[in-house]
């Protein structure tokens, strides 16, 4: 590693501690800053003015929100969010128990559209017959579809063939043995291919671009001219120059995905971040929206730090000096 590409990612992980306290602190003080906090549903639900005012009091409400922030900032710098008002649970531990289950379904979404997307990309960008021209179709099918309406299409194919789970992230007989790896495996099946069939569709079209322009560098001219087969232009030569600008935007598109997926978790039910912070919105529940908020925002900065070391690898000409 080269002491420019060193100093860089040093930077980079400073800018990921700024993004993780500017995005946690902001979520949190727009959380509190809204009218309303997480006691009021006791006042939906007939509570005394006195019962909710002794809750605010023990959630420490009641204090003015400055306060309340630099309390909270104090903890949070030692790692300590808080405890979620809804659940009742440290932020911590829960916000890691929810990420690990998006991290699961992100990477395994992401691992079959890097394997499905790239390889077809190659095609289309190096092809002009009718399996380009169906890869092309198809991919822009994928792109037109909202994340939403192609979960549901899903879930509706799922529940007329019963061939899948509809929803969840284990069946409800499941008892901790052996068969549970398959029974969570059948209840992915769903939510990774709803987040990547439109994802292998994106990676194929920028693929198929930079592998068209790759082969029009006047290196790979000159190759073939040597005599080196199509084949070998194509997936060697060619699909490494190609690899650079989809590198570029790959680890930000890893980024967002373990920041959670709202819509495919929602659909699915799938216990991830994102469904997890939209309870924490709906509850009003500051200290679990702003844990929340840090681990997303920890991803999508993790999502730029592999975007800079596959672009070095790609190509170690965008490598700071």
């Amino acid at each position: 590693m080269t002491h420019g590409l060193s100093r860089h990612l040093l930077r980079r992980l400073a800018f990921a501690f700024v993004l993780v306290w500017a995005v946690s602190s902001l979520a949190l003080l727009l959380a509190r800053a809204v009218p309303g906090d997480f006691t009021s549903e006791m006042v939906v639900e007939g509570g005394s003015r006195d019962a909710i005012a002794r809750e605010r009091a023990r959630l420490g409400l009641d204090r003015p929100p400055l306060e309340q922030y630099g309390a909270w900032l104090r903890a949070a710098v030692v790692l300590d969010f808080g405890t979620s008002f809804k659940f009742g649970r440290p932020v911590a531990p829960l916000v890691a128990e929810r990420a690990a289950n998006t991290t699961l379904l992100a990477l395994t979404a992401l691992a079959v559209a890097t394997l499905v997307g790239i390889p077809l990309g190659v095609v289309a960008g190096s092809g002009r017959g009718w399996p380009a021209a169906a890869i092309r179709g198809t991919s822009v099918i994928l792109l037109s579809l909202p994340p939403l309406l192609l979960s549901l299409l899903l879930a509706w194919l799922a529940a007329r063939t019963g061939w899948l789970p509809t929803g969840g992230m284990t069946s409800a007989t499941a008892s901790g043995g052996p068969g549970d790896t398959l029974d969570l495996a059948r209840h992915l099946v769903l939510p990774a291919c709803a987040i990547a069939l439109p994802l292998g569709a994106t990676l194929e079209r920028l693929q198929a671009r930079a592998l068209r322009r790759a082969l029009a560098e006047p290196c790979l001219r000159a190759a073939a001219a040597r005599g080196f087969s199509a084949s070998t232009l194509r997936w060697r030569h060619a699909l490494r120059l190609a690899l650079t600008p989809v590198v570029s935007v790959y680890g930000l598109i890893a980024g967002g995905l373990l920041s959670g997926s709202l819509a495919v978790e929602l659909v699915m039910a799938w216990p991830g971040l994102g469904r997890l912070m939209y309870e924490a919105l709906l509850a009003r529940d500051a200290n679990l929206v702003a844990g929340c908020a840090a681990a997303g925002a920890l991803f999508v900065a993790a999502g730029v730090l592999l975007s800079d070391v596959l672009q070095a690898w790609a190509d170690p000409r965008v490598v700071p000096s």
